[in-house]
């Protein structure tokens, strides 16, 4: 009988065995000897991810003096798996909380995760975390991880730098940079520059013994990165300046704007009430927040950049000029004016009839710029008065108005300039010059802020041109990203026109019926206007423009006091005082601003007092 040879196939069989026991011996030797994650994994049980959290850039002054800077801070953080029975009350001692807080803590961290570590108490000072870490081995799973606070070297310019915060579901849906627990810049320079100011995160892996002790860096750190420190920033701010600002608006409600005309450059930017941006800090954020927020005088409002006014007196200057470029008007134009008497605008005051454009600026003449706005509007070279209103607005927005200037100026509004479209939907079609004859002094619908108001004073005092406003010097060591501001804007008056005002601006201060003649120097050529701007809620506003000197203007600046009545009597000194300060670097009239620093404007309540 025949049989089939099968060692063939014995052969064939055998060898696939030999093959698969290599197969499994080369993938034992790769795990065991070349890929370690396996062993990683392991080894997790004793190892513990701590994320390193990088320091903030810093903030200068332009005069490099530190403004914002970092000081260290802790976070507690727990592994629900970890948490053994221990002494509850001992812990809450510890850490100086109650044990209700301490329950509702811990099912927030179970919900969040058992195995991952969430924070358990955020932001605690060196001082109380040297006191915990000295018995926090008795407590299994907490540990601490080490972050940065944001601290500030005089209590100032809260308004300006903003605040950080704990970033929220919107922040980490909109940039996946972030992690829950991270902290992002919420408003002012910490929110426009964060991308630059937040640095990068990085890891490090540390093995922990048995009773949540660090023992040392893993594999010497092989597996660790590096966390990269934010870019510093060089502010366009005067520390001195700007500290010596809010002392002279210290309890008063109101804004002062100062910048240098040559640049754009913004030396000040105060907003009344202020507060310290040390409050905004720490695990006293939240309650510090809630009670400013809730405080009647709205010290969180940053009126230099959200606050809206008529201009009043100050806009004067603008009508002025736009008469002067449309040849509404020469500077030997006059107008008569019967003081309290006049129609449809009375003055605030008698002064001589006729009068030309020099002694109305000096005077502030209130019909004699009602009769140069009707120039403007009713001037022949226009089909009507809707044509004529269709000029001036252009002109009028061409200095600035009615829009923001787009740079990094902290949450500021447009304001209003009312456009000719918004008086024919009002009036259907039926108004001429006499219907908006408010417009010709400041009043009516304009709106501005007073960081325009100030660009107004940068533009007078460049005859007819600007940078718009911004804060960035450098960052970084680098002035590359300031350039986006340098963009020069040009109005639409000719440069001559302003030879004009400012000559008679500068009778503000120097003419004898000057309104701001109390406030001259005898040593700066300071030129300016006043403006007493109508409130229907309440006492008038003081408002106050200026720049100076006046051959090679170094700072332009604006100045709103709430509720204080004249320009004259509380904005105008505060100006004066201001231009002294930054050029001189310090002041000689000793009894003004003693006057300044102690005039209170507000009620123990939070109203307003009555001017003197």
């Amino acid at each position: 009988m025949y049989q089939k040879d099968y060692s063939g196939r014995k052969i064939i069989i055998i060898a696939l065995f030999v093959l698969m026991a290599l197969a499994f011996l080369f993938r034992l030797f790769y795990l065991q000897i070349i890929d370690n994650s396996y062993k990683l994994t392991a080894e997790n049980i004793v190892l513990r991810n701590i994320r390193e959290y990088p320091p903030r850039g810093r903030i200068y002054d332009r005069n490099q003096q530190l403004l914002v800077y970092n000081e260290a801070a802790y976070d507690l953080m727990v592994i629900p798996r970890q948490v053994k029975h221990f002494d509850t009350l001992a812990f809450c001692r510890l850490v100086d909380i109650d044990t209700s807080w301490f329950v509702a803590q811990m099912q927030k961290a179970k919900k969040y995760s058992y195995y991952k570590p969430s924070v358990f108490i955020k932001q605690i000072s060196k001082k109380d975390m040297g006191r915990i870490e000295e018995k926090l081995f008795m407590f299994e799973g907490f540990y601490t991880q080490t972050r940065t606070l944001r601290h500030y070297t005089k209590p100032i310019a809260g308004h300006l730098f903003g605040n950080i915060g704990e970033v929220n579901q919107s922040d980490l849906k909109r940039d996946p940079f972030y992690r829950s627990g991270d902290y992002i810049g919420k408003s002012g320079i910490e929110r426009y520059y964060e991308r630059f100011l937040r640095g990068q995160s990085g890891m490090r892996v540390v093995e922990v013994d048995v009773h949540n002790r660090i023992k040392g860096s893993y594999l010497d750190g092989k597996y660790d990165t590096l966390a990269l420190p934010g870019k510093d920033l060089v502010l366009t701010i005067d520390r001195d300046l700007q500290e010596y600002g809010e002392l002279l608006m210290q309890n008063k409600k109101g804004s002062v704007v100062v910048i240098d005309p040559k640049s754009g450059e913004i030396l000040a930017l105060i907003s009344s009430p202020a507060y310290d941006p040390n409050l905004l800090v720490g695990r006293e954020r939240s309650e510090n927040y809630t009670r400013l927020l809730e405080d009647s005088l709205k010290p969180l409002i940053n009126r230099a950049t959200m606050g809206t006014y008529p201009p009043g007196s100050t806009f004067k200057m603008v009508n002025a000029l736009i008469a002067l470029q449309e040849g509404a008007i020469t500077r030997n134009t006059e107008f008569t004016c019967q003081g309290k008497l006049s129609a449809p605008i009375k003055c605030t005051h008698n002064h001589q009839t006729p009068l030309k454009l020099d002694v109305a600026i000096e005077q502030s003449c209130n019909p004699y710029f009602w009769n140069t706005f009707k120039s403007i509007l009713n001037h022949p070279k226009f089909k009507d008065s809707h044509e004529g209103y269709e000029k001036w607005y252009n002109d009028v927005v061409s200095f600035g108005f009615g829009k923001g200037f787009n740079t990094d100026i902290p949450f500021e509004v447009d304001g209003n300039i009312p456009s000719a479209d918004y008086y024919n939907k009002l009036y259907r079609g039926s108004w001429n010059a006499l219907t908006v004859r408010s417009l010709s002094i400041g009043q009516g619908e304009i709106l501005i802020t007073p960081i325009q108001l100030a660009n107004l004073s940068v533009v007078i005092a460049n005859k007819g041109f600007f940078y718009p406003p911004h804060l960035l010097k450098s960052l970084d060591g680098s002035d590359s990203l300031k350039a986006v501001f340098s963009v020069k804007k040009q109005t639409s008056i000719e440069p001559h026109h302003f030879d004009v005002v400012q000559q008679f601006m500068l009778e503000v201060f120097e003419g004898e019926h000057g309104t701001a003649r109390s406030y001259r120097l005898d040593s700066i050529s300071q030129c300016g206007k006043t403006g007493t701007v109508q409130n229907p809620h309440g006492d008038d506003h003081s408002l106050f423009i200026a720049f100076a000197p006046i051959n090679d203007p170094q700072i332009a600046l604006a100045v709103v006091v709430e509720n204080s009545g004249y320009g004259s009597t509380w904005a105008a000194p505060i100006a004066s005082l201001m231009i002294e300060k930054y050029l001189r670097g310090e002041t000689d009239r000793l009894s003004l601003e003693q006057k300044m620093f102690e005039g209170n404007l507000l009620s123990p309540t939070g109203n307003v007092k009555k001017s003197n």
